[in-house]
């Protein structure tokens, strides 16, 4: 336990954020409300935060000897939050990297979209030189990392020119449903058993929805539409031939740039349905092994074989689909970097379009971190020169990164990559990513974003349980209505 305490409740999420990358396998306890009697006990270090009128103070206690180990005040602007923010972060950074002797990829920086700073600057003409001396002055960015932000960041830039400016906006279709749920997923999903008596009846209140998004941006020009999940392709052939149609009959795909179904699952994946997508025009499919090591496979209840993996993509290969992703993870539990260099060479065998390579990232709700007592003996283990293989691998495949993000709790601290061939980059990873343009999410568990024309951004969440989706469609929809018309 990392016990953090203020004086107030200022920057905690940032704190807690950047405190628990330096201990991952820790719980970090951050509040204002406990008095000292109150706070968690036993305790392996805790860091008190005081703000002052004008400066902050910072201390270093080794909980077990109650000893301060250091301690920092320096002066700060309130009225100023990004940049006292940032100075808080370099000071707790600069504490705990002393403390432990580590130091972290992308240093100070804990947010989700580092892309967007190389992005931003390039955009306002800043040089390469100038975005490497600030990256690595105001966050303490690596060398290495640095670099991937920035040749990400170009060709981010070369691909959003395709979208169709303030007239454009991408869709997304949520199927949270599974064929079961992984050791370390949180997402919110549903196994797909369970709900068979009840597609219909959410298809009948997502299509609801559809039809809403549909009149409201009559007009506009659809870019990218994207259904994930969830597992889309545990869908039944029927009820993905009935979403599919209501999409083509609801939607002008006249300016569909992409247009990707996330099948992911191998063991959710059968010729019918490939042939129902192939009917549709789907542009980019996802088959995802995660690995390609069987043992890793029925440890994090992934009900699929490798051999469930290969045969599904040469069966989309022979159905004419020329844009497949997989997805791949690295740090998974019981993994060697030896079990991942094998699973690199195995999907180089296939030559898929695009991989993106994920870096384990354990949430509060995975089973993994619930039920730590039984899984106390699992090791994972995720090192630079496990996303080093990736890459190398990547580059031998003739693809090359284009999108980049990062997650709390990530293994090694480091970050998700999507590399791919030319021409076949996934434009809705990056509009995520990037937030450039709007994206009206319908299904449960989804999250819509209105981008203005000044940059802001606003959302609106759908409700994530299912049955709650069903009941209370109409609200969703109004939801909706307020966030883009008003």
């Amino acid at each position: 336990m990392i016990v953090v305490q203020l004086n107030k409740e200022d920057f905690a999420y940032d704190i807690h954020s950047l405190v628990k990358a330096f201990y991952p396998s820790e719980n970090v306890f951050v509040s204002a409300a406990c008095a000292e009697k109150e706070m968690p006990q036993p305790a392996l270090l805790r860091l008190y935060v005081t703000y002052q009128e004008d400066a902050v103070d910072l201390r270093l206690l080794d909980a077990a000897c109650a000893e301060c180990i250091s301690s920092v005040s320096f002066p700060v602007d309130f009225t100023d939050r990004r940049s006292t923010k940032n100075r808080l972060k370099q000071n707790i950074y600069n504490l705990l990297s002393k403390y432990t002797g580590k130091t972290l990829p992308w240093g100070t920086l804990t947010g989700i979209r580092p892309t967007k700073i190389p992005m931003a600057m390039l955009e306002a003409g800043s040089q390469e030189t100038e975005i490497e001396t600030y990256m690595q002055k105001e966050y303490g960015t690596s060398k290495e990392k640095i670099g991937l932000s920035i040749q990400i960041a170009h060709r981010e830039r070369k691909l959003l020119k395709r979208l169709d400016g303030q007239t454009g906006y991408s869709l997304y279709i949520g199927i949270p449903f599974c064929p079961s749920t992984c050791l370390y997923c949180s997402f919110t999903s549903y196994p797909v058993s369970v709900w068979k008596g009840r597609l219909d009846d959410y298809l009948d209140a997502l299509e609801k929805e559809i039809a809403y998004a549909a009149q409201h941006f009559a007009g506009k020009h659809l870019n990218s539409l994207y259904i994930g999940g969830g597992t889309p392709t545990t869908l039944p052939p029927r009820q993905l031939d009935r979403l599919l149609h209501t999409l083509s009959i609801r939607f002008d795909f006249s300016h569909l740039l992409e247009y990707t179904v996330e099948a992911g699952r191998p063991d959710s994946i059968s010729q019918e349905k490939l042939e129902v997508l192939r009917r549709y025009g789907i542009t980019r499919i996802s088959i995802n092994p995660q690995t390609m090591k069987q043992e890793t496979l029925d440890l994090i209840g992934r009900r699929h074989t490798t051999a469930q993996a290969i045969e599904s993509f040469y069966l989309a290969r022979s159905l004419g689909f020329d844009n497949i992703n997989m997805d791949l993870i690295m740090g998974l539990p019981q993994e060697t970097l030896e079990d991942a260099q094998d699973t690199l060479n195995q999907i180089k065998k296939l030559g898929p379009d695009s991989v993106t390579v994920h870096s384990l990232a354990l949430k509060r709700a995975a089973r993994l971190q619930m039920f730590k007592e039984d899984y106390a003996g699992l090791t994972m283990v995720n090192t630079q020169a496990h996303l080093d293989a990736a890459a190398a691998a990547c580059r031998q495949m003739g693809m090359y990164p284009y999108y980049l993000y990062r997650q709390k709790n990530m293994a090694g601290n480091f970050e998700n990559v999507g590399y791919a061939k030319d021409g076949k980059e996934g434009l809705y990873n990056i509009l995520m990513m990037e937030e450039k343009q709007t994206i009206v999410a319908c299904g449960a568990g989804s999250v819509s974003k209105r981008v203005y024309p000044d940059g802001r951004i606003e959302r609106c969440e759908n409700v994530k349980d299912v049955a709650s989706f069903i009941e209370r469609i109409d609200e969703m929809i109004e939801r909706k209505r307020k966030l883009l018309e008003d």
